[in-house]
């Protein structure tokens, strides 16, 4: 239909484009949605490509063709599998110093006497670790390696005695009757096994820090999240203090694993371990601050 006079005399425009100018709004939407939806499935693509590379070169890997062919092997890997750096010190550094903050302000009485003796070990150690490795954790030494582990021995022995004593101490009913000091009393031992058990994940799992940088052992002993989606993660990722930390943390609260699996045994019977002991003393120190507000 062609467009005819009003009874004004003004030239009214064709239906056709009225149509056609209603309908660009709708086209351009088609459109846009139409390119958006190609980015995505390009983007999918792109993804399951990068994640097949992955899965492919940690077959080779695994399979000891890394080895022979490690230049084309390692540009596929994660991090987590292939040499690195190492991780930065500050975080495991900073972890030790609340938990000898934390040995200093607990009571007397639950402390392991002579009361200065275990943390002063433990600055001694950490100091020898530092000048060691002062910044990255890549340097593997027998010597440095044994400094670790007695450093975190003598921090779970300190530990282990406080909580001891707590116990022991509420169940015999001879602990403070002060509730808000029983609360952060215990609360202060809870919280040094979390980071003391934290220390022994981070220390054990694929032979340590040092080892994990020069990817000296493929076989984690904890399945962190971010090893199952590699498509998903950054190719320089790999599990660092804080991510120890958090396993620790959420299994001290959870009293069971959450997005982190244990797989060989001693990793497993270590989580059984931190939960029975973070049971029994948020169980009891709670139980008995309720009992003297009461």
């Amino acid at each position: 239909m062609t467009g005819g006079y009003t009874m004004s005399g003004v030239i009214q425009p064709p239906e056709h484009e009225h149509r056609d100018s209603d309908a660009e709004p709708e086209l351009q939407a088609f459109e846009s949605e139409h390119e958006r939806e190609h980015l995505l499935d390009h983007g999918r693509e792109e993804a399951q490509h990068a994640a097949l590379k992955v899965r492919l070169a940690r077959l080779e890997l695994l399979a000891g063709l890394g080895k022979t062919n490690a230049g084309r092997v390692t540009h596929y890997l994660p991090a987590w599998l292939r040499k690195t750096q190492g991780e930065n010190r500050f975080a495991v550094a900073t972890a030790v110093l609340v938990v000898i903050a934390l040995q200093v302000a607990i009571a007397i009485e639950l402390s392991l006497h002579p009361e200065y003796l275990v943390p002063a070990l433990e600055v001694v150690l950490l100091v020898l670790l530092s000048i060691g490795n002062p910044v990255r954790l890549n340097r593997e030494s027998p010597l440095l390696r044994a400094a670790g582990l007695l450093l975190v021995t003598a921090a779970s022995i300190a530990v282990a005695w406080s909580a001891m004593t707590l116990v022991w101490r509420l169940l015999h009913g001879t602990a403070t009757k002060d509730p808000v000091h029983l609360l952060l009393t215990g609360g202060g031992i809870w919280l040094m096994n979390v980071i003391v058990f934290a220390l022994w994940y981070w220390e054990l799992d694929r032979g340590g820090p040092a080892a994990r940088a020069s990817a000296r052992k493929i076989h984690p002993d904890f399945l962190f999240s971010q090893m199952t989606v590699p498509e998903l993660v950054r190719r320089d990722w790999e599990p660092g203090f804080v991510d120890y930390l958090y396993l620790s943390f959420t299994n001290a609260t959870a009293f069971s694993p959450t997005d982190t699996l244990p797989l060989s045994r001693w990793a497993k019977l270590a989580m059984m371990f931190q939960s029975l002991i973070s049971l029994v003393t948020v169980a009891l120190v709670v139980a008995r601050a309720v009992n003297i507000l009461k």
